[in-house]
């Protein structure tokens, strides 16, 4: 089953815990703080894969876990690392959140990491410091990072076969390649894209994509278009196919370059070749016709009458999409348009902010850094407070929350968390 979407939930692992130990051996009395540092959690990284060519297996496993962090034990051993989840995804998958593209995998063996595991805590052998020799202080593990995804796969190909419903697409693409998509004589034979490598010479080799059939409005949700359009997004040039047993072979070509034109990038502005397809048994007078008129709708300097069937005019025709592909590479090396990838900005902000609750003896204190201090702290045990608070005070939010006026007994919040909180 060809899946081309989906929504998954991507958790990377937690980090473990520090914790609090002292050495005690026979005839060593104080033997110091051994509380070993918990492991970092695992990260979810994607990798691109030419052996996937669909996201079928998202839409049953939708939430992808890595591992936690074990927590840290005594006599200073760390805590084991949790093991990172490798997730496999076809070559051209973007990943988003939202309408911003956080990652874009469009070479095999691409590895990307989406989620990254959170840092272990330290143990109270990290405390350790000529004043301060046996510290009860431990960290707790920070949460590894949790997104809400959408995959979206885009195919890579050097050509995209474009046209009217039972314009000869597939069987072009069966013709010339050991591809196997489904021909009959109806439209809308062809329900998903379908990938075939062409042997165009002994060192050329082409990539073709037979995208399902366009009908007038696909642009804009009709019939089949709409979902199967962004698989052209990314092909290097564009073989426009018209039926020569056409009527109205002008209309046909435009209602192709309208959709084209119409969806959200405009398509028809990529390298194109058209092509008479079905040529065989008619009389040559015939097939100048019909590729006079679709020369003329086109615009191109060359219509390319063609027959998958017995071969007429297919070497000509694979050898030219060639060229023009190989060139469109060499142009996107030089002047690349592709989609603008944001990523995941993990970076601690040194900046805060504190927010008075009038009336309800709450204060909210914001920022990057200092609310990971206080994920990071146990609020059970008394010198894990008293560290969060001299760290309070180095960063001037005490002082701060003094200039306010805040009323004694009040309660200091961080971030989103209700549920840990210090008394001013």
């Amino acid at each position: 089953m060809f899946v081309d979407s989906a929504k998954v939930i991507v958790r990377a692992g937690d980090g473990g815990s520090g914790i609090i130990s002292f050495r005690r051996e026979r005839y060593i009395s104080k033997g110091g703080p051994d509380g070993g540092d918990g492991g970092n959690g695992g990260n979810v990284v994607f990798v691109a894969s030419n052996n996937q060519n669909t996201l079928a297996s998202f839409r049953y496993q939708k939430e992808l876990k890595a591992d936690d962090g074990k927590n840290g034990a005594k006599a200073k051993c760390h805590g084991k690392q949790g093991r990172d989840l490798e997730v496999m995804v076809p070559v051209g998958t973007q990943v988003k959140i939202g309408e911003r593209i956080i990652a874009d995998l469009i070479d095999d063996g691409q590895r990307e990491i989406i989620a990254m595991g959170g840092k272990g805590g330290f143990g109270n052998a990290h405390f350790t410091s000529s004043v301060r020799q046996a510290p009860r202080i431990a960290e707790k593990g920070d949460a590894g990072e949790e997104i809400e995804a959408d995959l979206e796969l885009k195919i890579i190909a050097d050509v995209g076969l474009v046209g009217l419903p039972n314009a000869g697409k597939s069987t072009l693409l069966a013709s010339v390649s050991a591809a196997k998509p489904k021909i009959a004589n109806y439209p809308f034979t062809t329900l998903n894209p379908h990938l075939g490598v062409v042997k165009v010479a002994k060192d050329k080799e082409l990539l073709i994509a037979d995208i399902p059939g366009l009908i007038d409005g696909a642009s804009e949700g009709k019939g089949l278009g709409d979902e199967f359009l962004k698989h052209v997004e990314r092909t290097q040039v564009l073989l426009h196919m018209t039926d020569a047993y056409s009527d109205n072979i002008a209309e046909d070509y435009k209602t192709i370059h309208n959709e084209l034109k119409n969806y959200k990038i405009d398509l028809s502005t990529k390298p194109l070749l058209v092509a008479l397809t079905k040529v065989e048994g008619l009389d040559e007078d015939i097939i100048a016709d019909q590729a006079s008129q679709l020369k003329k709708a086109s615009g191109a300097k060359k219509v390319y009458a063609v027959s998958s069937l017995s071969g007429i005019g297919m070497k000509e025709l694979l050898f030219d999409l060639h060229k023009l592909a190989e060139d469109g590479k060499a142009k996107g090396a030089e002047d690349d348009d592709g989609p603008i990838v944001i990523g995941i900005e993990r970076s601690l902000d040194d900046t805060w902010s504190v927010q008075i609750r009038p009336g309800k003896k709450r204060v909210i204190v914001s920022g990057g850094k200092i609310e990971r201090f206080a994920r990071r702290t146990d609020f059970e045990s008394e010198e894990g407070v008293r560290r969060l608070r001299d760290i309070m005070r180095k960063m001037g939010i005490l002082a701060d929350i003094h200039r306010k006026k805040v009323e004694l007994e009040s309660k200091i919040y961080f971030g989103d968390n209700r549920e840990d909180y210090i008394e001013y």
